[in-house]
């Protein structure tokens, strides 16, 4: 069995939204690697504590973290130093034994009134992850931060019932329903989990890569000055190890851009 673990970057709203993407970042891993992987995460976190004095408790929120907010201010972390961690922790994720899903909303793209960006965003999501698992008969069930638990949760059971897939080939849906899911989604604090801080990092790079890739141009004027287009690139190439490539074809990292 794997376990998924969510997180997500900018705000799921339509019509209002505060952002104009919307990334849900999945991090699943077989349950027989979660020793291994957690231990070499918690050792990269003693080590941020030698050489940068970041706490091993303390939760790695990435944008809090870029941007100079609590509880990082107190820490005097410089640009520089912030932009070589980020770059140590996507080595890091690059050689762990897991797999990492990107869906990214586009809000500017989106034509249908009552659009839902989070029940679309966590079913694309969901589906890929099973044609990944489906030719193992791998079983997943998913962890994630308490924010949406709840809308999660009836996205995940509903497509468990019914759940169309457009066709490549015509224009007419298709039935398949999720088999590989089990139970609902549960919640934890992602202060308490290293794996969903994991998948915060990712859906913050990912974010911010696409911000560049679709020409939004939309950046924040409190991210550093070094943290441009190629430093994302870069993150983005550092993160290919355990990047699913598979997840489409369209884009070189396997981040899967919707509405079309």
């Amino acid at each position: 069995m794997y376990i998924a673990y969510y997180d997500e970057a900018g705000d799921d709203g339509y019509p209002k939204y505060s952002s104009p993407l919307f990334v849900l970042s999945a991090v699943y891993l077989h349950y027989s690697c979660w020793k291994d992987v957690f231990e070499n995460i918690r050792q990269f976190r003693k080590k941020l504590k030698i050489d940068y004095n970041i706490p091993i408790k303390t939760e790695f929120h990435t944008r809090h973290f870029v941007m100079n907010k609590n509880p990082y201010r107190e820490l005097q972390i410089s640009d520089d130093d912030k932009s070589v961690i980020l770059q140590l922790f996507c080595e890091l994720i690059s050689n762990l034994d897991m797999r990492i899903i990107n869906i990214v909303i586009n809000k500017k793209n989106i034509s249908k009134q009552g659009y839902n960006v989070l029940d679309n965003a966590l079913k694309y999501s969901i589906q890929r992850i099973e044609n990944d698992l489906i030719k193992t008969s791998k079983k997943f069930m998913i962890i994630t931060d308490e924010g949406r638990i709840g809308k999660m949760r009836m996205t995940a059971r509903k497509i468990q019932r019914v759940n169309f897939i457009p066709s490549k080939y015509n224009s007419i849906p298709y039935r398949k329903e999720i088999k590989s899911l089990i139970e609902d989604p549960l919640q934890k604090d992602s202060k308490e989990s290293y794996f969903i801080q994991i998948a915060d990092l990712v859906s913050f790079i990912v974010y911010n890569y696409s911000i560049y890739k679709l020409g939004i141009n939309v950046f924040s004027k409190r991210m550093p000055i070094n943290m441009n287009k190629l430093f994302f690139i870069d993150l983005m190439e550092k993160l290919k190890g355990s990047l699913n490539l598979q997840a489409t074809k369209s884009d070189k990292y396997g981040v899967v851009y919707y509405p079309k």
